[in-house]
């Protein structure tokens, strides 16, 4: 008895020892997002080549509308400025990317990211905060049926905001449904409208205080035009998102200025034969830059207070989707701007005009064309959109003129503007 009571005492002792000495499980973090449609099914197949290779830890993939609860945060979040309350019910900090790669000891490039994007997702001092992985810029689509009906020249797309009215009018004769239309007006219609003419988006006072500076003549004389647009029937709106995108896609508006990756969703649709083109600008204000355009999007930002060994899984997987055969794939499914121009490939293989994608790295690569407008050093421009859609809802159902409808939004607008923390962290 004794001895088969001292074989099993060895035996698990034995195996407390082994279980000491395994080895911890890797660690996982998790990514949350709010993707839909081919970018979602590229997102899982990213996550899924990066565990599959279960170098360092694994990626959670987590929709935001499966977050049980939004206050348990995650690692990363792709996410859209005007997208915090949805994703955490809060304004959480960040932790700059250039911190998280640098503490990881994990290689990060960040010159090799077009100037263009770069200086979205940079600080005052050109350090990356985050990557800038789900950008596009404003852009012009048409449909070309529509102008041929209306006698337009389908090779000649409207170039200023005065030939987009000279065409609103002519396809209104035809079609009086809805001849031009905007996704994201706030974006699009007024902060672009800015950095095309020269005009800033905040301007810092006396003291260093920043001050909204979107009430310019420029945007005042762009929302005075679109408001009798609006009068007369050329224009209509959709509400303060994409909602836009689909009455172009469904043929009902013949003119829609929105993001340039709804380009590649037309291109794989073909409801109709579209063009695109450069988002229009004003040729009689001096100094216009109308490739001077602001990106915008979702951006993959690393949330702050986690653990060291979860920062290095994060790093690696920010590696990964730095690696160009990553790039290239993810641009070929999703058609966010290239990050890199390893990255261009992608478009090509997809069938996108060669001369579009040289304009394409020619802008991005210039640094001319960084708007100096992007606000950098202050947070708080989700909630300024906000204010800045109901606004132009008030001017767009007669109830405000123009100026002060931008001087209300200014007004309003300037108190949820804040510096940025100076512990080290970011928020938005």
């Amino acid at each position: 008895m004794l001895p088969k009571l001292l074989a099993i005492t060895i035996l698990g002792l034995s195996s407390l020892a082994q279980a000491a000495k395994a080895p911890p499980p890797p660690p996982e973090i998790v990514f949350r997002h709010a993707m839909t449609g081919e970018a979602a099914a590229a997102l899982v197949e990213f996550v899924g080549r990066f565990n599959a290779e279960g170098k360092s830890g694994k990626v959670v993939l987590q929709h935001v509308g499966m977050a049980g609860d939004p206050h348990q945060l995650p690692h990363l979040a792709l996410l859209e400025d005007e997208e915090y309350q949805k994703f955490f019910d809060s304004h959480p900090r960040m932790l700059p990317l250039y911190k998280v790669m640098a503490g990881a000891k994990v290689k990060f490039d960040a010159a090799a990211l077009f100037p263009v994007l770069a200086d979205v997702v940079d600080d005052n001092k050109g350090r990356i905060q985050a990557l800038p992985l789900a950008l596009s810029v404003p852009v012009l689509y048409y449909n070309k049926d529509t102008f041929r009906k209306a006698k337009l020249d389908p090779a000649k797309p409207p170039l200023t905001w005065w030939e987009l009215q000279t065409a609103a009018g002519k396809v209104f004769d035809v079609d009086r449904r809805c001849p031009f239309t905007s996704s994201n007006p706030a974006w699009v219609l007024l902060e672009n409208a800015a950095t095309q003419h020269g005009e800033p988006i905040v301007s810092p006072e006396q003291g260093g205080k920043p001050a909204l500076a979107l009430n310019n003549l420029v945007q005042v004389k762009h929302v005075a035009l679109l408001a009798s647009w609006h009068k007369s029937f050329y224009f209509r709106t959709f509400g303060a998102g994409r909602e836009a995108d689909e009455k172009f896609m469904s043929g009902e508006c013949s003119m829609l200025t929105s993001d340039s990756s709804l380009y590649l969703q037309l291109l794989r649709r073909k409801p109709f034969d579209f063009g695109v083109a450069a988002l229009p600008h004003y040729d009689d204000v001096r100094g216009a830059a109308p490739g001077r355009l602001l990106p915008d999007g979702a951006a993959l930002w690393v949330l702050a207070g986690k653990k060291k060994p979860e920062y290095a899984v994060v790093a690696s997987f920010i590696a990964f989707m730095m690696r160009p055969d990553v790039q290239q794939q993810w641009v070929r499914s999703t058609g966010y701007l290239p990050m890199t121009s390893v990255a261009v490939s992608g478009l090509a293989a997809e069938g996108a005009p060669p001369e579009l994608l040289r304009k394409a790295v020619e802008r991005l690569s210039d640094r001319r064309f960084a708007s100096a407008a992007k606000p950098k050093g202050v947070f708080g421009m989700s909630r300024v959109r906000a204010i800045l859609h109901e606004e132009l809802e008030a001017v767009w159902a007669n109830l405000k003129p123009a100026k002060e409808a931008l001087d209300t939004a200014v007004r309003r607008g300037n108190p949820v503007l804040q510096p940025m923390p100076t512990d080290g962290t970011v928020t938005r």
